[in-house]
């Protein structure tokens, strides 16, 4: 048995669905919190468990689930946040909607303890339409302030559901539903993907933000790179390349700067807005006369925002592109200036070892020409010491046969050198041709 089975068997059942009755009370937070502060926010919530007189969990898990008698909480952890759904079973609820709600049968200082940014939060109510009729809209508009109301009838009309996608006077957004004919597990359903849509379409939209702070200087830096682009095309004037060079590096660093503080966030986006559409496909909503459907409300406000983080990421990844191709541009730029340079250094060593040549050959001839009257003088020293010895020699015609036979022999000798070292430098030259 591979030692991950009965993990790989569990993961498909670590986030059940809900399974509630009608009417009930709920509220959900998501808290968005770092890996380092989890196991704190974990600690929290086994704080509950002594509120209710319960023994806690005695480690964390990807989803944990508490039954306090008439209130349900569940606590699941997920890659950026951790989110409470706190399900109030109750009785009696009030006249007004939203005046009892799931975080009533918790204590105020546990939620003002709660660690994180809360980044959703929001009540939903849900009334039984069999045991009372549903209101009209003007009472269903007075349970939402006054606010605009978007509704649909879900699962073929079997709930009607209403909410506003706004943030009331309590903090909390707020969701109504009538259960018409659904059962208590299909209704856990519904609510489940209603509180995803919900939360996942803030989540999505945290990049936004991002998207249209860096969209603000993107545009500037397309005309820098521009004119950048348009001096190292135009070869009439003369180019600092350091300058260039100098720009080109901080725009690179700019844009990986922006790369570095979006991807993941604009991935994210893309991933959660994905799950926000499936859950709406899943709803399969039917129109009310006169209201947009959460789809519809969703596919035209949503999407444009998350298309906006698309379009920013792909800005800075195409500016960086541009950037890369400019920077070998000038690159080339650099090399070919470089390699003119050489040329002109190789042409100036060349006419140097010419001049050098010539030079070392007027010097070996008077080299030969000096050994030669030093060697003649020294020479004549033996034939003087000869001849006053008594041998019977002509002094100056030995002395005068001698100067040529020590001209030749220098100029040979010389020769004989200058040929050797020709050769070790050929023989160096072709070793470092191997080499190379």
């Amino acid at each position: 048995m591979h030692e991950q089975r009965d993990a790989l068997y569990a993961e498909l059942h670590s986030r059940p669905f809900h399974v509630i009755p009608s009417p009930a009370r709920i509220s959900y937070l998501a808290v968005m919190i770092d890996v380092s502060r989890k196991q704190a926010d974990f600690e929290h919530f086994c704080e509950l468990y002594a509120y209710f007189d319960q023994i806690p969990p005695s480690h964390d898990s990807v989803c944990l689930e508490a039954d306090f008698g008439d209130v349900r909480i569940r606590r699941e952890t997920h890659l950026e946040f951790v989110s409470y759904t706190v399900i109030n079973q109750g009785q009696p609820f009030l006249v007004d909607t939203f005046a009892n709600t799931g975080v009533s049968r918790l204590p105020k200082e546990w939620l003002v303890r709660l660690g994180g940014t809360v980044v959703s939060a929001f009540h939903v109510a849900i009334e039984d339409a069999t045991q009372q009729p549903e209101p009209d809209l003007a009472e269903v508009k007075s349970y939402f302030e006054g606010m605009r109301l978007v509704g649909s009838q879900p699962q073929a009309g079997a709930a009607q559901v209403w909410t506003t996608f706004r943030i009331h006077s309590d903090g909390f957004g707020r969701i109504l539903v009538y259960n018409r004919e659904m059962s208590n597990s299909q209704l856990g359903r519904m609510v489940q993907r209603l509180i995803e849509v919900e939360s996942y379409r803030l989540i999505a939209l945290l990049g936004l933000p991002l998207a249209r702070h860096y969209n603000q200087n993107l545009a500037q830096m397309d005309q820098k790179l521009a004119e950048l682009t348009n001096q190292l095309s135009d070869a009439r004037h003369d180019l600092d390349e350091q300058e260039v060079l100098s720009k080109i590096i901080d725009m690179a660093a700019w844009v990986e700067s922006a790369r570095a503080c979006t991807t993941f966030r604009f991935s994210a986006t893309a991933a959660y807005h994905d799950l926000v559409l499936k859950r709406l496909a899943e709803l399969r909503e039917d129109e009310v006369s006169g209201h947009l459907t959460i789809t519809e409300f969703m596919t035209r406000r949503l999407t444009p925002a998350v298309r906006t983080c698309k379009a920013t990421g792909e800005h800075l990844e195409n500016l960086s592109r541009r950037i890369d191709r400019v920077s070998e541009m000038m690159r080339t730029r650099v090399e070919m200036s470089i390699q003119s340079q050489n040329q002109h250094l190789l042409a100036s060593m060349d006419r140097r070892s010419k001049i050098q040549l010539a030079m070392q050959h007027t010097v070996e001839g008077l080299s030969v020409a000096a050994i030669s009257y030093y060697s003649v003088g020294l020479i004549k020293y033996l034939i003087e010491a000869a001849y006053e010895n008594g041998a019977p020699i002509d002094k100056s015609l030995a002395v005068g046969l001698s100067v040529p036979l020590v001209i030749g022999g220098v100029w040979w000798a010389t020769r004989r050198i200058h040929k050797r070292f020709m050769q070790l430098a050929k023989e160096q030259q072709d070793i470092g041709e191997e080499h190379h």
